[in-house]
C-alpha cells in the first residue's frame, strides 16, 4: 500500500462521530442535523426528467470529453452569468464527476512529485480534500490562515519567499467554505500576480457561487481575470451542479479555463477512467440552461437566513456571509471550546453543528476555526428556526 495513505487525516464527521460517540441526546428532542453541507431542497423536475429519458445511454461508454451540447451549455452560461466572451467548448470547458473529484484528481495531473520539495497551498480553513490531494500527489501542504481581520481572506502576504519558489498549485475557495467569503478583485489581482512571479497553477473551487443574497452576485476567478484585461493563463475554475441545482447525487460539474492545462488534465482522466454517463451528461445540459430553479433554491436560502441570522447573533458572534449557505459563529467565551459548545449543544437540544477546529489545521502558531462552529443552513425553514431558537435557548441557560 501507498505510506502517502498514512499521511491522510479523519474526515471532519469521522471525528464528529468519535466526539459524540458516548452521548445520549435529549429524548425530548427530534434531531436537526446542521452539521453537513448536503443540500436537501428537492432536485429540479427537468433534472429527473432528462435522465429517465436519456436511459439508452446505459447502452454506450461515454467519451470522457463529454458531449458538444453539455459543453456549449456550460460555456454558455458561463458567459451569462460572469458577463464575459464564452469559453472554447472544445478547448476551456471539461465535464467532470462533481467538483470533489476533479479538484482530487487535478493535483495529481498538476503536481510534479520528482520535484525538490512541492508545495500546495491552501486556505486555512478549508474542504480536506485540497489537503488529502497534494499529499497523495506528492506534495506538502502549506496552509494559509484566513482570519477575522483578514475579512476571512487567505493571508498571501504571510508566506515566505522560499515557499512561494516551491509552490506548483494554489487552491482557492471564494466563496469560502466555511466562512462564505468572497474574494476580491483586488484580492484577484494579488493573487494573479504571484502566479506570473513563480508560476504555479490556480485552482478556483467556486461551488457555493449561485448562493448568493440579493443581486450581489459573488465574483469568479474566469470573470476577474477578464475584468483585469488577463486571459485564462495558469486558472482552472471549478463548479458544480450539487448545491446550484440541489443534485448532489448526479455527481456532475466542470473546470474551465487554461486550454493547455486543461488538455493534459484531459489525457489524464482518459487513463483515470471517469468519464461522465450519457444519461447524466443530458440531465447536467438541461440544468445548465434553466435558472428559474436556481433562482427559487437561491429564494430558499435567503429566506433561511433571513429568519434565523439575527436570532443567532443575540447569542453568538455571528453575521450574514457574503454568500454560501454557512454561518461561521464564534462561539460564546462561556464554552471552554468549540467542541465543547457542539457536545453539550448535541446532549441538551438534539442540534448537531461542526465544530470549526475540525476544518483547520494548526498552522502558524493557530487554529483559525478554533472556537468557532459551522452552521449548514440545509435543513428546512421550520427546522432551522427550530434549531435557531435552541441553540439561543442553550447559549441562555450558560
Amino acid at each position: 500500500m501507498s505510506p502517502r495513505l498514512e499521511l491522510l487525516h479523519p474526515y471532519p464527521f469521522q471525528k464528529l462521530r468519535q466526539l459524540f460517540s458516548d452521548l445520549t441526546p435529549n429524548p425530548a428532542r427530534s434531531h436537526v442535523n446542521l452539521s453537513i453541507g448536503e443540500p436537501k431542497h428537492p432536485a429540479p423536475e427537468l433534472v429527473k426528467e432528462a435522465l429517465m429519458s436519456n436511459l439508452a445511454g446505459l447502452s454506450s461508454y461515454p467519451a470522457t470529453l463529454g458531449s458538444d451540447e453539455l459543453r456549449t451549455n456550460i460555456a454558455q452560461w458561463i458567459a451569462k452569468r460572469y458577463e464575459i466572451d464564452a469559453p472554447n467548448p472544445a478547448t476551456e470547458i471539461l465535464p467532470v464527476n462533481g467538483s470533489r473529484e476533479a479538484l482530487f484528481a487535478f493535483a495529481q495531473a498538476v503536481i510534479d512529485p520528482l520535484a525538490d520539495q512541492a508545495y500546495v497551498l491552501s486556505p486555512n480553513p478549508f474542504y480536506q480534500i485540497y489537503e488529502g490531494a497534494a499529499l497523495l500527489a506528492g506534495a506538502q501542504p502549506w496552509f494559509v490562515n484566513c482570519l477575522a481581520e483578514h475579512r476571512f481572506q487567505p493571508d498571501w502576504a504571510s508566506v515566505p519567499e522560499d515557499i512561494w519558489a516551491k509552490t506548483q498549485l494554489v487552491y482557492v475557495c471564494s466563496p469560502g467554505n466555511p466562512t462564505g467569503a468572497v474574494a476580491s478583485l483586488a484580492d484577484w489581482q494579488n493573487l494573479f500576480e504571484l502566479s506570473d512571479r513563480y508560476g504555479f497553477v490556480i485552482a478556483s473551487d467556486e461551488c457555493y457561487s449561485e448562493i448568493y443574497f440579493g443581486d450581489n452576485k459573488p465574483l469568479g476567478g474566469l470573470e476577474a481575470a477578464r475584468k483585469l484585461g488577463r486571459d485564462f493563463t495558469r486558472l482552472v475554475m471549478f463548479s458544480s451542479l450539487s448545491k446550484r441545482s440541489n443534485v448532489p447525487g448526479l455527481r456532475s460539474g466542470f473546470v474551465a479555463g487554461d486550454a493547455s492545462i486543461l488538455a493534459k488534465f484531459l489525457l489524464y482522466r482518459t487513463y483515470h477512467g471517469c468519464a461522465m454517463s450519457p444519461m447524466v451528461m443530458a440531465a447536467s445540459a438541461a440544468a445548465w440552461q434553466d435558472e428559474n430553479h436556481v433562482i427559487e433554491n437561491r429564494a430558499q436560502y435567503s429566506a433561511k437566513f433571513a429568519a434565523v441570522t439575527d436570532k443567532l447573533a443575540k447569542v453568538l458572534d455571528v453575521a450574514l456571509p457574503d454568500a454560501a449557505f454557512y454561518l461561521w459563529a464564534k462561539v460564546p467565551k462561556q464554552f471552554a471550546s468549540d467542541e465543547q459548545f457542539a457536545r453539550e449543544l448535541f446532549k441538551q437540544e438534539h442540534v448537531t453543528v461542526l465544530p470549526g477546529s475540525y476544518l483547520a489545521r494548526e498552522a502558524h502558531g493557530v487554529n483559525p476555526g478554533k472556537n468557532y462552529v459551522r452552521i449548514a443552513l440545509v435543513a428546512p425553514l421550520a427546522e432551522c428556526i427550530d434549531a435557531a431558537e435552541r441553540i439561543v435557548r442553550f447559549c441562555n441557560s450558560h
